[in-house]
């Protein structure tokens, strides 16, 4: 199937690795010109070689704390600066640590604000007009099940991925008239290193094995295993293509049947 992404212009923040990267990398596959977004370390130098290496397109990459606002914007002007233009916008960033409720600050609080929320708003505000301008764009926020189904232990997460839907749900009504979609992807338990580190953070606060844990999950998932980012990538991809056109204001599991609820 060609999903008509040849060309066009997706800028994935956090795309050096996770899920981020996992997007990224099959939107290079589809003919995509690619720019990521993430902290400057190992992984945003390694990242575009890998991409460039397996599939031969360029990749731009822009060092960007998105929980700082101003970097945020700038990531992505300097996509569209670099490009001329921005055409899918996936809007990403880890999660919040995972603590109970009277362990979290104030400070903690808007760390989580500014990382998943406001970090969203700023870029897709960037994005917007673009997309207005030539009557066609896609915004895809990456948020997680938690919005379905809130997950014990991320209270923070649970709380500002909530934002982010209501943002979301609003907006793809304001672009419908454009040809610009905008909708959210909600992976449940995804083999990923975040989703490895959460399983060490609960073993140790349940003093028992990473390795327990995970099975614990598993247990629970309908289908008996853990994502994988390339199965949520795939997803993301289309909802980023020219076939998806009809598709907005939705919030999609990609969970293995893990979510029980039936909206």
């Amino acid at each position: 199937m060609d999903l008509g992404l040849k060309g066009k212009v997706a800028v994935i923040a956090g795309g050096s690795m996770g899920l981020g990267r996992a997007v990224a990398l099959e939107l290079a596959r589809e003919g995509a010109n690619v720019a990521i977004g993430a902290l400057e370390d190992e992984y945003l130098a390694q990242t575009p070689r890998m991409i460039e290496q397996e599939t031969g397109n360029k990749v731009l990459a822009i060092p960007a704390d998105v929980s700082d606002t101003a970097q945020a914007s700038a990531f992505v002007r300097k996509a569209i600066d670099h490009f001329g233009t921005i055409d899918v916008l996936v809007n990403n960033a880890g999660g919040p640590p995972s603590k109970t409720f009277l362990e979290i600050e104030d400070d903690l609080w808007e760390f989580g604000f500014r990382l998943n929320l406001l970090s969203t708003i700023a870029m897709t505000r960037e994005a917007v007009p673009v997309m207005k301008a030539k009557r066609w764009g896609r915004i895809i926020n990456m948020t997680s099940i938690s919005v379905k189904q809130p997950i014990d232990g991320l209270i923070l997460s649970n709380t500002i991925r909530m934002g982010v839907i209501g943002l979301a749900k609003t907006l793809s009504t304001e672009l419908a008239p454009f040809n610009v979609t905008v909708n959210s992807v909600c992976p449940g338990y995804t083999l990923t290193d975040r989703v490895r580190n959460l399983a060490k953070t609960v073993a140790q606060k349940e003093n028992t094995t990473p390795e327990a844990v995970i099975k614990r999950w598993t247990d629970a998932i309908p289908m008996g295993r853990l994502g994988t980012p390339e199965e949520f990538a795939a997803l993301v991809t289309f909802l980023a293509s020219e076939k998806s056109g009809y598709i907005t204001g939705a919030a999609i599991q990609i969970d293995g049947g893990w979510y029980k609820g039936v909206m």
